[in-house]
């Protein structure tokens, strides 16, 4: 099953919308190992947005840096230390993905914002592969407050501070709150999850809600 993401615009920002298309998961390793037994951790309703606006609060947010590509993602509450590759658009105008072989590789769309400037940075990654947890497997795991830090081609760090992880159902994917325009610097790390069946793979999506904090 291949589904990815599919493009839209809002004024003066591009953007992705409905990740509910995504082909960040395979299911097969769930589906031969028997009915789910190692699904990934999802998001409890304690880490979810006290609000609707999909803004944090938490630390207050650090002035933007210049545009940079990003080289690598570390958010070391969950383990994760991956390189970054570029995700174009395919000809049918939906972001591609990592290439699911490489299970510790993450992606970043490259058309859009960096991660540190000003608008909202787009990091997505496989939680599975036909061999088993792939790079944001426990992505459902992590907590507000956690950090999440992106090398930069420059040189620099950009260390964002979570305010949220969610997940969401396909058919309840709010675009509008995870792709739309930020006036800071603000990040999303997004991967399958959600309810997980034989026939369809994963329901939904888990989305990290994070905003720039400091950099180095």
């Amino acid at each position: 099953m291949r589904r990815r993401f599919r493009r839209t615009c809002s004024p003066g920002n591009a953007v992705i919308a409905a990740v509910t298309v995504c082909a960040l998961c395979s299911g097969l390793w769930l589906l031969r190992d028997g009915a789910g037994t190692h699904a990934p951790p999802q998001p409890s309703a304690a880490q979810a947005h006290a609000g609707a606006d999909g803004r944090g609060g938490g630390r207050a947010a650090t002035p933007a840096l210049p545009p940079s590509p990003p080289d690598r993602v570390r958010i070391p509450a969950i383990g994760v230390d991956a390189p970054l590759t570029g995700l174009g658009l395919t000809k049918t105008g939906s972001l591609d993905v990592p290439p699911a072989d490489r299970k510790n590789l993450a992606g970043w769309y490259e058309a859009g914002t960096t991660p540190g400037e000003t608008g909202t940075a787009i990091i997505a990654g496989h939680v599975d592969n036909a061999d088993g947890p792939a790079v944001f497997y426990s992505l459902g795991a992590l907590r507000k407050g956690s950090t999440v830090e992106v090398d930069r081609r420059d040189g620099g760090v950009a260390v964002f501070t979570v305010d949220a992880v969610e997940v969401y159902a396909a058919k309840d994917f709010p675009d509008a709150k995870v792709y739309g325009a930020a006036p800071r610097p603000e990040l999303r790390v997004i991967t399958c999850g959600g309810g997980w069946s034989r026939t369809t793979g994963y329901q939904g999506n888990v989305v990290v809600y994070a905003h720039l904090t400091d950099s180095r």
